[in-house]
């Protein structure tokens, strides 16, 4: 953590306004988020962001250090080169904070559990340079499912990866275990998707926006079956809603009433593109990791 000192000179001034005026490039959000985690603290003291500086009052802060590099991020490539990254995202980790204003100042990331934006960060922080937006995001997975993402790292090929998803150019594979025996080996779920009125959770909706998912049964279990689907649109949670929309959810997902399972099993297996610098098809994979492969051993059987 980098440290700062700060004795106050002025008119009354809230904390988290004081904070957001340092110079250091803090949204208000971020500020806030200081105060209530204490890391910044008034006469040695951890106060409300809405606390109000008098004149002589000492201010002091801390913010994550960007060279303090989180473990395992190396591990995660699968593929770089000077203008994209493709990487394994494993299960449990979320993309990135919950709160936007990283967005803003990329250092927030840092705050609270690592996420794979924070890892990016402290491992390539010529990322938060550049022109680049979010890091270099162009899609995102939930925290739950694992496999490849890709990461832009120029401006350039952030705009082409961008609109080659926005315009379904993207050949999108997943692996996913789901509850029951689907009864065609091929199928296409062609259901709108949005948040009704009321409703939480997202779901298939006759007012949402168009979405279209295709799979083929790969193997089948007892009671379960293996599952290659291809998404042919991006909506949030789009496979997970379609497929418990027609009865059979993905195995482990609590959200839409998956049954139990180790992990959710739904994994991005791969992407295939034309490559943003060279224009050349390009096919980038991530192998099914092992937690799910003896899952899936285990569940077929019962």
């Amino acid at each position: 953590m980098k440290k700062n000192k700060i004795i106050y000179s002025g008119e009354p001034i809230r904390l988290d306004v004081f904070l957001s005026e340092t110079g250091e490039n803090f949204s208000r959000s971020f500020a806030r988020r200081l105060a209530e985690e204490g890391l910044a603290t008034v006469n040695g003291t951890k106060k409300k962001p809405s606390y109000m500086l008098t004149d002589g009052s000492v201010v002091e802060f801390s913010t994550p250090d960007p060279d303090q590099t989180q473990e395992g991020f190396e591990d995660l490539v699968l593929f770089e080169d000077k203008a994209l990254m493709a990487v394994s995202k494993p299960a449990g980790l979320a993309v990135h904070p919950n709160a936007a204003n990283w967005e803003i100042n990329p250092r927030a990331a840092l705050l609270g559990e690592p996420t794979l934006v924070s890892m990016i960060f402290s491992s390539r922080p010529e990322m938060a340079k550049g022109g680049l937006e979010r890091l270099g995001l162009v899609h995102r997975l939930d925290r739950d499912t694992s496999g490849l993402m890709l990461l832009a790292k120029t401006a350039e090929a952030q705009k082409a990866l961008s609109d080659g998803f926005r315009e379904r150019l993207m050949r999108k594979t997943y692996i996913g275990v789901v509850a029951g025996i689907p009864a065609q080996r091929k199928g296409s779920i062609d259901a709108p998707i949005g948040r009704a009125s009321g409703f939480k959770k997202i779901k298939v909706w006759e007012y949402g926006r168009e979405a279209l998912t295709e799979y083929t049964v790969k193997e089948k279990g007892k009671s379960c079956a293996l599952l290659e689907i291809h998404p042919q649109t991006g909506r949030t949670n789009q496979i997970r809603i379609h497929l418990a929309h027609i009865g059979h959810p993905i195995m482990g997902d609590k959200l839409y009433g998956g049954p139990a399972a180790p992990r959710m099993l739904l994994h991005s297996l791969s992407l295939g593109f034309e490559h943003p610098s060279t224009g050349k098809k390009t096919m980038l994979e991530a192998k099914l990791p092992e937690d799910f492969k003896k899952a899936w051993k285990t569940l077929k059987t019962r």
